[in-house]
């Protein structure tokens, strides 16, 4: 996907389960505005064919870095949103001369003893072809308690059995990267300006744990988000600013 004319450059990454329509869409438009906006969307999202092996991060990256080539762009800034998050520090590592500035929303640099769990129980009810059940999980996991306390359990089992034919087929792929990838060893080395969005209300990503990747990197920047881990579906207008202000600077 590429949207607008504008420079400089903007690489989007979404998150695991989803695809760069469905996590950045709500805000696409104002992305599209300021940036040549570039996604490529995970094996198993969009239109990106399913993997028949594990998904390898380094692979991923240089696939995203070819995209940007297609579109002409030498240098550009990554958001990555979710499991976007390691991976735009992969590539922000891999490929340092590329990248221009970093935003991490929602994320995380590994997956703790938590988040490892609730992957593990994401990735299970897809496997096992649960994909209502697994929905409504994610909903329990993902909004925000203020957010999900507003539905009623009907609304929210019916938003479930919608969601379900939608889940991209990659998603097990996706997730078993969440719980795999690690990119600790490359905080230090970021050079770029980057800032950190903080979902203080998120269940999924605890803030401890996206707190914990900003101070590793050199001179990060955070701003918190009082969503949960959904910023595009809980507070498209405040995630759109909170990027668009941080990038329009650099």
């Amino acid at each position: 996907m590429t949207l607008g004319s504008a420079r400089p450059g903007l690489l989007l990454v979404h998150g695991a389960g989803g695809g760069i329509e469905a996590n950045y869409g709500p805000i696409m438009e104002g992305l599209s505005a300021r940036h040549t906006v570039v996604g490529v969307d995970l094996p198993g999202a969009g239109n990106t064919p399913r993997s028949p092996v594990p998904l390898d991060a380094d692979a991923l990256v240089d696939e995203m870095v070819a995209a940007a080539d297609e579109r002409g762009l030498d240098r550009f800034s990554v958001s990555g949103y979710s499991l976007g998050g390691p991976l735009a520090v992969r590539l922000a590592t891999r490929h340092p001369e590329r990248v221009g500035a970093l935003v991490l929303s929602a994320t995380f640099a590994y997956a703790d003893t938590r988040t490892e769990l609730a992957a593990s129980i994401w990735q299970q009810l897809y496997e096992s072809g649960q994909h209502v059940l697994m929905a409504e999980y994610l909903n329990l996991m993902a909004l925000a308690a203020p957010t999900l306390n507003a539905l009623t359990p009907a609304q929210v089992r019916a938003a479930a059995a919608g969601l379900a034919p939608l889940v991209p087929t990659g998603t097990a792929e996706h997730v078993d990267l969440v719980r795999r990838i690690d990119v600790r060893q490359d905080l230090a080395g970021i050079a770029v300006p980057t800032l950190v969005v903080v979902t203080t209300l998120d269940p999924l990503v605890a803030p401890g744990l996206q707190r914990d990747l900003a101070a590793a990197v050199p001179g990060a920047e955070v701003a918190e988000l009082p969503t949960g881990h959904l910023p595009f579906a809980e507070n498209p207008a405040e995630w759109l600013r909170l990027i668009t202000d941080f990038l329009e600077r650099f």
